[in-house]
């Protein structure tokens, strides 16, 4: 029987990787034990292994992308651990009005400040949009500005934020469309912010859960909040907005999303980034909206948000010694694994990003030319690899 060393060197050969060799994707193991609980754990197992310093990578983004564009992970056999994952997923609804707090409590109120060291001046916690330009910054306003155009928001609409984060894409829509804003989240930490953030705008931000939502709003909005929703809730979410869209109104849903239906996401992100996180697959979106909404558009940002991560994570490393004080050495592993793992990710296509914009059946076709901005992202995707 073969040892775990010898199993795990043969399996990252086969994808360019080599143990302790000179590419800046080769790994650098520190710890002999590693091999053993790579094999025993997956996904798991090598984020928790990187944690405890058991090994390291100059570049991780480039070591994780040719693990996945090399199916590694289909090679080794799912643990016992995995399988009741994804059977809890399959019988409980984990991402329930009871349970939805989780992910703010663990996640979202981690701290301000260590948000606020790695994201864009409009606190963009979710893909930008580098379409002609290499400033982060630049391409959060640019995302931003590519929402309002695609939902043709006017001074004259209410709009609703559905997640609405630290309150910057409120913010921006009231102050350069002039247009009235109602947001909605379940962090207190951003919450208390946004509120702040947005003073003295038409803007008011609620602490509610979705399924809560009440009113009529002319365009409707959420931006990298859909991944909490939850496979058992997709459906009661479009039923929401749906309800709460005008007639001729029109809806953006800009997500993260997988390839493949599933119904538990990646182990080590579920346990220590994003509990009880699902990514939507395209299938999965479509059967939630059916005979609801109409599928005007959909743009694919993916490899936009491999450049997102690797500037949050430049970013990150440049003002760590600000936040050594609060967040230890291991808390550190954890974040830049977390951003650089989720870089490889996208770059290997396993993961997507979407905006796609819906009406109901009833409207008439939205007056934007969202179909030329996508045209023109995927003649520059090329250029973002």
């Amino acid at each position: 029987m073969q040892k775990p060393r010898r199993i795990i060197e043969q399996l990252l050969s086969e994808v360019g990787v080599k143990i302790n060799g000179p590419n800046p994707w080769d790994i650098q193991v520190r710890d002999e034990r590693f091999y053993a609980r790579a094999l025993k754990e997956g996904s798991l197992g090598l984020g928790e292994s990187y944690m405890e310093g058991w090994w390291d990578c100059a570049r991780i983004d480039e070591f994780i992308y040719r693990l996945l564009k090399g199916n590694l992970e289909e090679k080794i056999r799912e643990n016992l651990r995995m399988f009741l994952s994804y059977l809890s997923a399959r019988i409980f609804n984990l991402q329930s009005i009871a349970r939805a707090g989780i992910v703010a409590r663990r996640h979202y109120n981690l701290g301000n400040d260590l948000f606020f060291s790695f994201l864009d001046p409009c606190n963009q916690y979710s893909c930008g949009y580098f379409q002609g330009t290499e400033d982060l910054a630049e391409a959060q306003r640019k995302k931003l500005d590519l929402i309002c155009r695609k939902i043709d928001l006017q001074s004259r609409d209410h709009i609703l934020d559905i997640g609405c984060g630290w309150g910057g894409f409120s913010r921006y829509a009231a102050e350069q469309y002039g247009c009235t804003v109602t947001a909605v989240n379940i962090s207190e930490e951003q919450i208390r912010f946004a509120r702040e953030y947005c003073q003295n705008l038409p803007v008011s931000i609620l602490h509610e859960d979705y399924r809560r939502i009440r009113g009529s709003f002319d365009k409707i909005v959420s931006v990298g909040m859909f991944e909490h929703v939850g496979k058992k809730n997709y459906r009661a979410f479009m039923k929401v907005v749906h309800r709460c869209l005008k007639e001729k109104g029109i809806f953006l849903l800009h997500t993260i999303g997988g390839n493949i239906s599933r119904v538990n996401c990646d182990s080590w992100i579920n346990r220590y980034i994003f509990p009880n996180g699902m990514l939507p697959s395209i299938t999965q979106i479509s059967r939630a909206a059916e005979d609801l909404f109409v599928v005007e558009d959909i743009q694919n940002l993916g490899l936009h948000y491999k450049k997102t991560l690797l500037s949050w994570n430049k970013r990150f490393q440049k003002a760590w010694a600000g936040l050594a004080g609060r967040y230890d050495e291991t808390f550190k592993r954890m974040w830049e694994y977390y951003l650089l793992s989720c870089s490889g990710a996208f770059s290997a296509r396993q993961i997507q990003v979407w905006q796609i914009v819906m009406t109901k059946a009833a409207a008439v076709q939205p007056r934007c030319r969202f179909g030329e901005e996508g045209a023109d992202a995927y003649r520059s995707e090329t250029t973002l690899r």
